[in-house]
């Protein structure tokens, strides 16, 4: 599990599971500090590298995507894989995947 910052893009990979949080929290919290706070402004999430997820996993990208959302962000997702697709839109909004 990792998320890569480059500009107002974000990459998710991985396993986002309760396993791999436990290893990879400092990646969640490095990639908030790259996000300058300010005006509103869209910040894609591609998801295209996710390879599973659990409920942990993602109610942790939930408080990721609240905090990217205090810090000025709009968040939304691309390429979310379709396993994962349904829960996402439940837990995550539905408002904010991009189909």
């Amino acid at each position: 599990m990792s998320i890569s910052m480059s500009g107002s893009e974000a990459r998710l990979e991985g396993d986002w599971t309760v396993s791999a949080l436990v290893i990879n929290l400092d990646s969640l919290a490095n990639s908030l500090q790259q996000i300058d706070s300010g005006d509103k402004k869209p910040l894609r999430i591609d998801c295209g590298q996710m390879k599973d997820a659990d409920i942990g996993g993602l109610q942790l990208l939930n408080v990721w995507v609240q905090c990217t959302q205090i810090r000025g962000m709009e968040p939304f997702f691309v390429n979310v894989p379709d396993n994962l697709r349904n829960t996402m839109k439940v837990l995550l909004g539905e408002s904010i995947m991009n189909e």
